[in-house]
């Protein structure tokens, strides 16, 4: 019994050990997780105005005036052969099936896109998505591990400058967008946005009565960019909550798991002890009987 219940002892403290550490985890995701869903909540009403202005001002043709709204040619038909898929993924682990279910809808948008004839640009933003595709000796146009889980609005211009410059030189087909969409703590499935062309709102239920100065070409010009930019900023943001809501709830699966364990290693333990315990009486009993 000495010895089986020393390493039933051992196990039980292993797993308490265990069970501490995925419940600090857990409690900094949770404060990670309330911040990130700040930032969420607070660029949702300003690229929700960048949305409108687009759609109130965006006619037919300015449509053809502006590069970042035409759609190329297809590629047998003079148009560029190129597209860029940007993936969104975190530079750490233990979130559960997060980063695999990204890197999963990622692969489905390349392998669609070359069906269609295009090679595709990898830009693999965080660690995870990265360090796939070099698994498989797949070059990347792009590898950024250091944004991580405070990206602001200059991170998200450093990533697709130079994607709105290839796009306008007329180097890329398409530009999309790989990214966790934060619904919910607990709901934040893998999205694909289209982010070049840029594709205006259909809104045409609105009638704004706006006095425009200067005209509407001069403000889309600064508004176009801005516009691609604040979509890479909010996929940023948005992963990054989906990202700790993720490793919150795997770190309270493992904490629970861990409790579950102990609970039945315990019960193993006192069983044993009572059985040693129960036959050591019964040698002193015979014992004491084949004396009397």
């Amino acid at each position: 019994m000495a010895g089986k219940g020393g390493k039933l002892r051992g196990r039980i403290k292993s797993v308490q050990n265990t069970r501490k550490i995925t419940r600090t985890m857990e409690l900094v995701a949770t404060s990670k997780l309330k911040r990130a869903q700040d930032r969420v909540v607070a660029a949702r009403p300003y690229a929700e105005a960048l949305r409108q202005v687009l759609a109130d001002l965006v006619t037919p043709e300015l449509s053809a005036q502006f590069p970042l709204l035409r759609r190329p040619a297809p590629p047998g038909k003079g148009g560029p052969t190129r597209a860029a898929v940007i993936l969104v993924t975190s530079n750490r682990g233990l979130a559960g099936a997060f980063n695999s279910n990204l890197i999963k809808e990622a692969r489905r948008r390349i392998e669609r896109l070359e069906s269609e004839g295009f090679t595709v640009d990898i830009h693999a933003i965080g660690k995870k998505g990265a360090g796939f595709f070099k698994y498989l000796k797949r070059p990347l146009a792009a590898d950024r591990q250091d944004i991580g889980d405070k990206p602001t609005a200059d991170h998200a211009a450093s990533v697709v400058a130079p994607l709105i410059e290839a796009y306008e030189a007329g180097q890329l087909a398409s530009v999309d967008l790989v990214y966790a969409k934060f619904v919910s703590a607990l709901t934040t499935p893998p999205t694909v946005a289209r982010i070049l062309p840029v594709e205006p709102p259909a809104d045409r239920t609105r009638r704004p009565d706006y006095i425009l100065r200067p005209d509407p070409a001069a403000i889309l010009e600064q508004l176009l960019p801005l516009y691609v930019r604040n979509m890479i900023y909010r996929g940023l943001v948005e992963t990054v909550a989906g990202e700790q809501g993720a490793r919150r709830t795997a770190m309270k699966n493992a904490t629970d798991n861990a409790g579950e364990i102990i609970e039945y290693l315990t019960r193993t333990y006192n069983r044993q002890r009572q059985a040693a315990i129960t036959q050591e009486i019964s040698e002193i009993v015979g014992g004491a009987a084949a004396l009397g």
